[in-house]
């Protein structure tokens, strides 16, 4: 049976039992602070487990994008090594929110997985939860009673508390769950061990296929258990585990949801994937395969969701999967050319039917992955340097931890790959010194990132909260509930839920609002307003006083404005673009704040200085045409995108939508806006440029912003003229300054030029020879580029030069490395390692080729003890 074909048969078969089908959620969550990425099929209806809000239906079946690599399930360095954990997979789910409960979720699994797909019942085995004296909980009668009528009891397996008692989080909505696992070994296998002692053992061929959930509790802060007011079923099936047992492999990588892509890496790299390693050689190069056709799956899928590889938050998650990939296929597959983006079209051919998204983001997807391995590969071939260097400095087989962490914390050099060259060149590591380092590192960052949360203090029943800040920003409100957060980052601050709030949340690129809480006796400031679980939390530095008085909310109108201003030129500044460099430009992330928007977008090409101008100009246009808001709420989404209303790139959107329109300009849009473009005032681009292969990025200001611009551009303009004596012709009086200062410059070089060329002979005469090595290491009263001209001057007097010139203009100082091509290639001196080395005394650093390099500093009074260890090199 084909993939597509078990994915097919499982909605149906739900949809024959009242399910509604709705689409995978995006893999990458914009919209809960509690989650990078979507790890589970639950996600997504977190509000309606947690009773924040009424599901479409009361039962719902989907397959679910998820991707776990960080936090509680983190199975990263697990892919690959074996044969069923992956970094992205799809997750199976029929959900039951209050409606049906273990009677149906238990006999449905099971008439799906004999009847349905028609596994043998004799290679299935069930786990049901045994129960925790320290919580409470008794053993789960009910699911073992009607599992008896299903299968032979000898089947029916007791879970403890961490395998069979499921939870959200460290709070949140949990409970006992019932596992179905399946054992496809050989028969003679499994004469010589029952499959019952091998489930939940991390056994290949003995996994667990489905976990069903019974969520009948609430954890609470203190750690105990508290019935939730209503029963749900939350279940999950492992997608490709699943396609294993159909279609009768041992490994999820023998099904056809990773066959093509093994075969396109097979014909990209010339490995070969063997089903059963004969020797620890090919096992190595099936495990880079697995590695990359796992891994290219979760980084295209989320770039595809609109989540672009960066340098921190979930962008760093995704950048260090993708890299993950590119070492393995450095090491083992001998690859040292970008090939991974080449994988991207084999997905969309196999996936693009059920997942749109990754056919229509091919393109951006296959050139942001092909830039990563690009960069990746040259900080690959940095690295190896630099280990170089660490090799040389080492005494003795053992190299330092501390060193090998600092290259793979500041360079990202892969600690596996450090230990292999170092195991290769008969070195050790010092694992112990790695792992310290290592710890250390994680202790900081989980100490800046922790955060304690108390249990919600519920004063008023019920789902009752309204968001109306479209209409107001001033309104009457009682607070329905309120809890406490600590962290180490913002300290400690209360949020609040109001019944009837003018405070728009952070969400669609728009920050938070700010404002205050008025009462009679008191007034509480807001600082920031979010969105979590489908609640509005009012983050207040103070608790009220009294928490059951009536408070007037007021919106700071100011920010709010500023917000909305920026919010509204964002929408024209996209049409713009669309019109000026074409309907390819896509929306890929924005930022909308009071001081100033931020517009990602897709884009092959530098927007010339020309197009920006355009754009500019296009944007004020609409503004002096004084357009008004045209908005539209709840209205049914086909019916908005029929109109002309524009989805964004990698956003979520539900069945009825708010339209948001200027002239021409339409967009699906939740935010803040003006109610007409006159209230923008201007329109100011202040930067431009590339944000990732195919993604520009625009910074713009608007209204008070633009004001305060021209402001500074006239007091500038101010200054420049004093300078210049107020000439009546500013703009010739500085050409007049810039010929002037060439001339200047051009004799001021001539003169340098002869005195390297005085300086030469000197320090000829004081070059010495080490160990058949030319070495000299001085200050010199030259400027860098005479510098640089002298050690190149020196460097065709003859071979084997080792040359560090020092200088200090106004000042700066300046390391020159100069060092003969044959010294590079027979003791493997590299000057850029030299400099960066050096470097560190005068609190600086830099680079540049093997043969010559600088590096620049703040501190000259390093450069004699930077000079007296340069000898240390040639020693």
């Amino acid at each position: 049976m084909k993939s597509q074909d078990v994915r097919k048969q499982f909605l149906d078969f739900f949809q024959s039992k009242g399910h509604l089908i709705v689409p995978s959620a995006p893999i990458v969550l914009k919209d809960d602070p509690t989650l990078m990425f979507n790890n589970s099929g639950m996600a997504q209806f977190k509000e309606f487990f947690l009773g924040n809000g009424t599901p479409k239906s009361a039962r719902i079946a989907d397959t679910q994008k998820c991707l776990r690599v960080s936090g509680k399930h983190n199975d990263l360095e697990e892919v690959g090594i074996d044969t069923y954990h992956h970094t992205m997979f799809e997750m199976l789910g029929n959900w039951s929110f209050g409606d049906y409960f273990k009677k149906e979720a238990i006999n449905w699994a099971w008439e799906l997985l004999t009847e349905v797909y028609k596994i043998d019942k004799d290679i299935l085995y069930v786990t049901v939860f045994e129960g925790s004296k320290e919580e409470n909980v008794p053993f789960d009668q009910e699911a073992y009673d009607i599992w008896k009528t299903l299968i032979a009891e000898d089947r029916i397996l007791l879970g403890n508390k961490k395998d069979n008692f499921w939870e959200m989080g460290d709070q949140g909505p949990c409970g006992p769950c019932t596992e179905i696992h399946v054992d496809i070994r050989s028969a003679e296998e499994k004469a010589l061990v029952a499959g019952k002692d091998l489930v939940n053992a991390d056994h290949p061929q003995v996994v667990e296929i489905w976990n069903n959930v019974f969520m009948e509790f609430n954890r609470k802060a203190d750690g105990s258990l508290e019935k939730l007011p209503a029963q749900h079923v939350d279940t999950g099936m492992g997608f490709e585990r699943l396609c294993m047992v159909l279609q009768n492999v041992k490994s999820n990588y023998d099904t056809d949801v990773f066959t093509p892509l093994i075969q396109k890496i097979e014909s990209l790299t010339g490995g070969k994937y063997t089903i059963k390693a004969k020797d620890e050689e090919e096992e190595k190069v099936n495990i880079a395969i697995r590695v990359i056709a796992d891994h290219v799956r979760a980084v295209a899928f989320a770039i595809a969701d609109g989540q672009l590889p960066s340098n921190n938050g979930a962008g760093y998650v995704i950048r260090r999967i993708l890299r993950r990939a590119i070492r393995y296929a450095f090491t083992f597959l001998n690859k040292k050319e970008p090939f991974i983006y080449e994988l991207v079209a084999v997905l969309s051919d196999q996936m693009g039917a059920f997942f749109p998204e990754i056919t229509s983001q091919k393109g951006l997807v296959t050139n942001v992955i092909k830039e990563e391995e690009a960069s990746f590969l040259k900080k690959l071939d940095l690295g190896l340097q630099l280990l170089e260097n660490v090799i040389a400095g080492t005494e003795g087989i053992i190299v330092s931890g501390a060193k090998a962490f600092e290259l793979y914390d500041t360079f990202g050099f892969p600690i596996d790959l450090t230990a292999l060259i170092l195991r290769e060149r008969g070195y050790n590591l010092d694992e112990a010194g790695f792992d310290a380092a290592m710890l250390e590192q994680k202790t900081r960052s989980r100490a800046a990132s922790e955060v304690s949360t108390d249990d919600w203090t519920i004063l008023v029943e019920g789902n009752i909260e309204t968001f109306v800040g479209y209409d107001q920003t001033e309104n009457d409100v009682k607070i329905t509930r309120f809890r406490k957060v600590d962290s180490k980052k913002d300290g400690k601050l209360y949020q609040l839920v109001l019944d009837n709030t003018p405070f728009y949340p952070e969400g669609g690129g728009q920050v938070g609002d700010k404002g205050v809480l008025v009462s009679a006796n008191e007034t509480i400031e807001i600082v920031d307003t979010k969105k979590e679980n489908n609640l509005i939390l009012h983050f207040a530095t103070t608790l009220p006083e009294n928490v059951n008085a009536t408070f007037v909310a007021k919106v700071n109108n100011d920010l709010r404005l500023h917000s909305a201003s920026n919010h509204s030129a964002t929408h024209l500044l996209h049409q713009a673009l669309r019109s000026i460099l074409g309907t390819h430009v896509e929306q890929n992330g924005s930022l909308v704040a009071p001081n100033y928007l931020r517009f990602d977008f897709s884009h092959f090409a530098k927007v010339t200085d020309e197009e920006l101008k355009q754009v500019e100009d296009f944007v004020n246009a609409r503004i002096q045409e004084q357009l008004p808001l045209i908005e539209r709420r709840n209205i049914p989404f086909a019916q908005a995108i029929e109109e002309g209303a524009m989805a964004l790139f990698g956003e979520k959107y539900g069945d009825n939508v708010r339209a948001i329109k200027f002239g021409d300009s339409m967009e699906l849009c939740g935010g803040i806006h003006v109610k007409n473009t006159a209230d923008i005032w201007q329109f100011k681009i202040t930067s431009e440029g590339a944000v990732a292969a195919g993604i520009r990025r625009i910074e713009a200001i608007t209204n008070d912003a633009v004001k305060a611009f021209y402001a500074s551009q006239e007091n500038t303009l101010k200054e420049i003229k004093e300078k210049l004596k107020n000439p009546q012709d500013t703009i010739k009086a500085v050409v007049s300054l810039q010929d002037e200062n060439a001339k200047l410059k051009k004799q001021v070089e001539a003169l340098l030029k002869e005195k390297a060329k005085n300086l030469k002979g000197e320090l000829i005469s004081e070059i010495q020879e080490i160990n058949g090595v030319k070495f000299l290491a001085k200050q010199v009263d030259l400027d860098p580029n005479g510098a640089k001209d002298l050690a190149y001057e020196l460097g065709n007097i003859g071979t084997n030069l080792f040359l560090l010139l020092a200088t200090a203009e106004e000042g700066k100082p300046m390391l020159t490395c100069y060092i003969s091509k044959e010294l590079v290639a027979e003791k493997g001196l590299n000057a850029g390692l030299v400099v960066r080395e050096l470097g560190k005394y005068i609190q600086g650093g830099g680079g540049g080729q093997p043969f010559f390099a600088t590096a620049g500093g703040k501190n000259p009074g390093g450069i004699n003890e930077a000079l007296e260890k340069a000898i240390d090199y040639v020693k």
